[in-house]
């Protein structure tokens, strides 16, 4: 990985927490758009049925509750989670294939799957994004026009339990004004990327080049 690879020739995975409505959907939308092919989210396996639209190897990995528990037994997954009636799961050989690549990844995934991750990869990179206050929290909830007022009260109440996990991540944003926080995480990864070993290893031929004897 990243951290562990001297070289610099794998990319970094970067796990991004945040409560529900803080905004972090949108701002990696935003980053992934700017950032070209050198930052991917990586693609979760699913039991649940696509949506209208989804494709299969682009939205989900969709396959049946069988394949996903032998999955399970077979250790293939970073984290998994039953959430509902659906099982969800990051497969470990998928990120590991994209990071060998130089690809940095991305893990939109919530504190819980975040402590499976960093068990297994500790040098990922912990990212969590909150909201202003509660009550902005609580107006982006609402202005979905989704919930009715006892779900929003019950989502209100998962997003405090949420959020007290700030702590255990590496980088805090504060989702006030979207411009500033998407300039943040934008950083967060153009930072990353400008670390010595993952310079040496994409600018070996104008490293060489430059240091050749003049004779």
């Amino acid at each position: 990985m990243s951290e562990a690879t001297a070289d610099g020739s794998q990319g970094t995975l970067y796990i991004i927490s945040a409560p529900s409505g803080a905004g972090k959907t949108s701002l990696l939308r935003d980053v992934l758009e700017s950032a070209g092919d050198e930052l991917a989210l990586s693609i979760s396996h699913t039991t649940r049925s696509p949506r209208t639209g989804e494709i299969d190897g682009r939205d989900y990995h969709f396959v049946d509750e069988k394949r996903f528990r032998e999955m399970i037994d077979a250790g293939a997954f970073l984290e998994h989670a039953r959430v509902f009636d659906n099982f969800y799961g990051t497969s470990q050989a998928g990120v590991e294939a994209q990071l060998e690549t130089g690809q940095d990844v991305i893990l939109e995934i919530d504190w819980q799957g975040a402590a499976q991750v960093r068990k297994l990869l500790p040098e990922s990179v912990g990212i969590f994004v909150l909201p202003p206050s509660r009550e902005a929290l609580e107006d982006r909830l609402r202005d979905r026009g989704q919930d009715d007022d006892e779900i929003i009260a019950r989502r209100m109440r998962d997003a405090v339990s949420e959020m007290s996990h700030y702590g255990e991540y590496d980088y805090l944003i504060i989702n006030d004004v979207f411009a500033a926080a998407r300039d943040e995480l934008a950083a967060i990864v153009q930072c990353r990327q400008l670390r010595l070993p993952a310079q040496q290893y994409r600018h070996a031929a104008l490293l060489r080049g430059l240091l050749a004897s003049a004779g």
